[in-house]
């Protein structure tokens, strides 16, 4: 007896706390996924029905069953839209509790929907038409994105401000071109969304369990009803890879690393230190101690999103990582990864959206910084290459010694006597002051793609038309 009551104390603490019923407790919560596929329902829904409507049109089942199992669905629909449905744990995910509803609600019917499918290929359309939505979605942000900075870029065509390389001032640019420099980037991240929506554009109903299946079924006309390009072209394939998702979390990790990269520039420049633009209220806190303090926690925040998105994009690599063909229940792992990082990736295009359109731009701090650091020494190589003949090298040489001549009389390049240029080099005369304010350093690079106000303009028109 001893022994007994030992042994079912042992098992008490080994099955304790929530699983506090055994084994079977444990089971059910690992098996579960109803707790996050439920964001699911209306893929389910919508894929159940165009295929009842296709195993009606085939004769597989009668139009009959067909019409109440597409009105129970569309019941159910309104059910969970409304807050009216019940989901239960015990019925495991989103499809056993649709389909568990349907059969209360049509009876025997219910039972006709599941011919020729399997829930292999049920989810992993359920989820290629989550990832394709939340893709278009993407796509469209983007857009809005790409147009702030626009806006912004047609406003600071030619405001002055350092351009930087290791944050240090290297050359004057434009605030317009730095604002391109994002429409590029966020360009690129739109470019690999319209890529990753056409290559899951396939439909996975059909492949059923891994085989596909004997029914004479019309995977064409599935794929035409829920708006794929086609079926899908391997039934073990269809069900067994996630690269669609990976492709999404991968998309959303380059497109953090973007947003964080302009977080952190919004976070620098917002400093009294740099001061080159100021956050309004609504995307700034207050200190609760220091009652002078403005914090971008906006731009603080997506640059933390951007290593939860990495994360989820390791999580499922890791996830996907040497599993054997065909289905696995580890795949049950890859939707809390995607639904994850798109919410965040969400969030933070909308906040940068915001913060770009919302942030006011001190031009006249910008103009400042722009002329320190000896900013315009490339122009005074240049100038002697273009002007006096030298090599590069030599001109480069030279601009060196201009230099560490105005850093000893601590003045700028501008401000030297033309008497001490000509010292360090006679071929220098008077024009060089032409090229060493930072306004003729910018309208002087023209070339294509350069920070001239003319060029910026050129592109601005260029993404307008394609935007």
């Amino acid at each position: 007896m001893a022994e007994s009551n030992t042994d079912t104390k042992s098992s008490n603490q080994m099955w304790g706390g929530r699983f506090a019923s055994g084994p079977d407790a444990i089971m059910e919560e690992i098996n579960a996924s109803i707790g996050f596929d439920k964001k699911l329902f209306a893929q389910d829904i919508r894929g159940s029905i165009a295929h009842a409507t296709m195993l009606a049109h085939q004769g597989i089942i009668s139009a009959e069953d067909k019409d109440k199992i597409v009105h129970g669905l569309n019941t159910i629909l309104s059910e969970i839209e409304s807050g009216n449905f019940e989901f239960s744990r015990r019925l495991e995910d989103i499809h056993m509790n649709i389909e568990a509803r349907l059969a209360t609600l049509i009876g025997p019917a219910a039972g006709r929907l599941h011919t020729a499918r399997s829930r292999n290929d049920q989810v992993a359309l359920d989820f290629r038409l989550w990832v394709k939505e939340e893709l278009e979605k993407t796509e469209r942000m983007l857009t809005g994105l790409i147009a702030a900075f626009l806006d912004r870029a047609e406003e600071h065509a030619e405001s002055v401000m350092p351009g930087f390389t290791h944050l240090q001032t290297a050359q004057p640019v434009t605030f317009g071109h730095h604002c391109m420099a994002y429409v590029e980037m966020f360009g690129r991240d739109r470019s690999r969304v319209r890529h990753a929506i056409e290559h899951l554009d396939e439909s996975p109903i059909g492949a059923a369990a891994l085989a596909g299946t004997g029914y004479p079924i019309d995977r064409h006309m599935t794929a035409q009803a829920l708006g794929f390009r086609e079926p899908t072209r391997n039934s073990i394939d269809t069900v067994s890879d996630r690269d669609f998702a990976i492709e999404f979390l991968s998309i959303a990790a380059i497109t953090g690393m973007h947003l964080s990269r302009l977080a952190e520039e919004i976070v620098i420049w917002s400093t009294p230190q740099f001061g080159f633009v100021r956050l309004s209220d609504a995307f700034s806190t207050g200190s609760s101690i220091m009652p002078q303090k403005k914090n971008p926690d906006a731009a603080e925040l997506v640059r933390a999103k951007t290593g939860r998105i990495n994360g989820s994009l390791v999580a499922l690599l890791t996830i996907m990582k040497g599993l054997p063909l065909a289905y696995s229940k580890d795949m049950q792992e890859d939707k809390e990864q995607v639904f994850d990082a798109a919410e965040s990736l969400e969030l933070a295009i909308a906040a940068m959206t915001g913060m770009v359109r919302d942030m006011t731009v001190n031009t006249q701090r910008m103009k400042a910084a722009a002329g320190s650091g000896y900013s315009t020494a490339t122009d005074l190589a240049d100038w002697l290459v273009r002007e006096a003949g030298l090599p590069f090298r030599d001109a480069h040489h030279v601009t060196g010694r201009a230099v560490a001549l105005a850093e000893s009389k601590g003045c700028d390049l501008a401000e030297l006597p033309l008497a001490d240029l000509q010292a360090i080099h006679s071929a220098i005369t008077d024009k060089v002051y032409n090229v060493l304010t930072v306004e003729a350093s910018v309208a002087s690079r023209k070339s294509f793609g350069g920070t001239a106000p003319s060029e910026v303009r050129k592109q601005i028109a260029f993404w307008r038309a394609r935007n």
